[in-house]
């Protein structure tokens, strides 16, 4: 009887329900909110779902799959001590791509190779669009600054804005590694949930004959333009602001796979399974980073609050220019699609295109819209590496 004690005893202290946290039942369940939205609200499951899972299983007590190997077992060469990296966590292991800048490079590849940027060469006026839909990055910078942020965690925390989360890990990797986790998961959860934050800032700052206005088809773009494009855009971005580099050519590269015509498939790799394959490790690590010890803290709550300052302001910065602009052109632009700005490609697209149908049936603006989302995303790029020329000391 009492060797069976010992072993419930024993089995009791060496499961996790003897060593879990208050917060790591907190944020187990922020990890259930988020799979409930994903999964049953169907709010960018494909981003939503590998974070939500990947934030429960770095909370489960005792599991160890974000363990770093400076805390692990080491080994004595030559009298000093090493660590196994080999014993790291198998998250922490993978979490190696966001580190290194990997992981946001590759999906850049496939953004691009998804990406048709015919109707941002229809319409060039949707660059200045994309160009005010980043008015987050810099009030987000300055309120950060502000609050006692160095410059270049203001900088980090500043990019959430451009709703570009391989942009924001990129950044956040070079100027301010400490606060990687809580920046990623900010930038990716505000892209998942933009169909809750814009719809109502949208409606605030338009007036429903603004929602209305239709918008004429775009000309269809020759094939030689979408060649050109990509290799003029690398080498300008590149000469221009060379840190902006690495994303910029990744995504043009894409997207050259895409037009070039012979290139089918390694177009088709980056757009289905390369991508599939790094988004499942990127969303599974980036959530795995809100581990409740180190993410429930009073900066890691500035943080997340600076990082919808900057995702509204950046969707209102894109709205206010849109109405400018639909006063000069006489009513012939739709504000609704300066939403699009921000570079959550399509989903900022197809929220303006829902919103702009509820007030008139007949309306189509996603291909209108997909010409500020695309100028964002090269917005983004370009913003991320003015700010690591700036604060990165090169």
């Amino acid at each position: 009887m009492e060797m069976v004690k010992d072993v419930l005893i024993g089995l009791w202290e060496s499961s996790g329900f003897s060593i879990v946290t208050g917060k790591e039942l907190i944020m187990l369940l922020v990890a259930f909110v988020f799979l409930f939205l994903a999964i049953v609200k169907k709010f960018e499951p494909l981003l939503l779902v590998p974070i939500a899972f990947g934030m429960l299983l770095a909370n489960l007590p005792g599991a160890g799959l974000m363990d770093d190997p400076a805390f692990l077992m080491t080994e004595v060469v030559d009298g000093v001590e090493k660590a196994h990296w080999y014993e790291d966590g198998v998250l922490r292991l993978i979490y190696a791509g966001v580190k290194s800048s990997i992981f946001p490079c590759l999906i850049f590849l496939g953004i691009g190779a998804m990406t048709d940027f015919g109707p941002l060469l229809a319409n060039p006026i949707s660059l200045l669009l994309g160009a005010a839909a980043q008015l987050g990055v810099y009030v987000a910078f300055l309120l950060a600054i502000i609050l006692g942020f160095t410059p270049e965690e203001a900088a980090s925390i500043g990019i959430i804005g451009g709703a570009d989360g391989p942009t924001a890990i990129f950044l956040a990797g070079k100027l301010a590694p400490k606060l990687l986790g809580p920046i990623a998961l900010a930038a990716y959860s505000y892209m998942a949930l933009i169909p809750l934050i814009q719809p109502p800032i949208m409606k605030l700052l338009t007036t429903e004959k603004e929602r209305k206005v239709e918008m004429k088809q775009l000309r269809t773009v020759s094939k030689a333009e979408k060649i050109i494009f990509p290799i003029v855009v690398a080498v300008i971005c590149a000469f221009i602001i060379p840190s902006c580099a690495s994303l910029i050519g990744f995504l043009m590269l894409g997207n050259l796979f895409k037009e070039c015509g012979v290139t089918e498939r390694l177009s088709d790799t980056a757009q289905n399974a390369l991508t599939n394959i790094v988004t499942i490790m990127l969303g599974v690590t980036v959530g795995a980073t809100a581990n409740g010890e180190d993410f429930l803290t009073a900066s890691t709550l500035l943080i997340v609050g600076l990082g919808l300052t900057a995702f509204a302001c950046s969707t209102a910065g894109g709205i206010l220019l849109g109405k400018v602009l639909y006063l000069v052109t006489g009513g012939k632009i739709n504000p609704l699609i300066g939403s699009a700005g921000v570079s959550a490609v399509p989903m900022a697209a197809r929220v303006a295109q829902v919103e702009g149908r509820k007030y008139n049936p007949t309306n189509f603006l996603l291909m209108h819209a997909m010409g500020p989302n695309v100028a964002g995303v090269i917005g983004s790029a370009v913003a991320a590496g003015f700010l690591l020329m700036m604060f990165g000391g090169k």
